[in-house]
């Protein structure tokens, strides 16, 4: 297995300037789209620190700068946010599942800093024994970047929601099997195969706090 260094480094947040900076990349990207929802997502959130939720940094490893960051909700403490908008199915609601929210990039960031942030999402929920990850997309080119990881939707038709906890901007929401990733990965050759299972990242370092739920408890976790 080959090994890379991108020159970013993610980690779980741990500091206040962490938070802060996660919230400020957050208000940016969601003001983009629509100025009134900046203010918003200006603050830390009670659901950043709550049991079973993790916020994911990704910074520039030279300056510093906070680049891009998501956020990491597991089920095993309570319903995801986006089930008080919707009805999951009985296949995704019955099974260990865990919800990307958050996921926000600087303008001008290397399309590598989005990457990194599923990556280590991915990884964290192979750790913490996931076998769904759920997203919610709200544009029809996000729609398509996630299913080309293999994410596929949750509702027949792709059918739009509203989603509280996302301002109540429309979203299409789509489940990725953790467990079996891979080999649906290595069974459509899929191009992120690579980057997502066969490379060591040394810019991924994802300390698997936060996961009671496990079964196994890696102290750390270095994608």
């Amino acid at each position: 297995m080959q090994t890379s260094s991108l020159g970013f480094l993610v980690r779980l947040a741990s500091s206040e300037q962490d938070f802060r900076d996660a919230c400020a990349v957050r208000a940016a990207a969601y003001g983009h789209h629509d100025a009134a929802l900046g203010p918003q997502f200006a603050e830390v959130e009670p659901l950043d620190r709550a049991e079973g939720t993790v916020v994911l940094v990704c910074r520039d490893q030279a300056t510093g700068e906070c680049l891009g960051t998501a956020r990491i909700q597991v089920s095993g403490f309570g319903p995801l946010t986006l089930e008080s908008s919707l009805r999951l199915p009985e296949w995704l609601a019955n099974r260990p599942r865990a919800q990307i929210s958050r996921l926000a990039v600087v303008a001008g960031a290397s399309n590598v800093v989005k990457l990194l942030l599923m990556k280590a999402s991915y990884q964290y929920c192979l750790a913490t024994q996931v076998r769904w990850m759920v997203i919610g997309a709200r544009s029809a080119a996000l729609i398509r970047n996630y299913r080309s990881l293999g994410f596929k939707d949750v509702f027949e038709g792709g059918e739009w929601v509203p989603l509280a906890s996302a301002g109540g901007l429309p979203h299409q929401i789509l489940a990725l099997d953790v467990a079996g990733a891979k080999e649906a990965w290595q069974a459509t050759k899929n191009r992120l195969l690579g980057f997502m299972t066969e490379t060591v990242h040394a810019d991924v370092q994802v300390v698997a706090a936060n996961d009671e739920h496990a079964q196994a408890r890696p102290a750390a976790l270095v994608a």
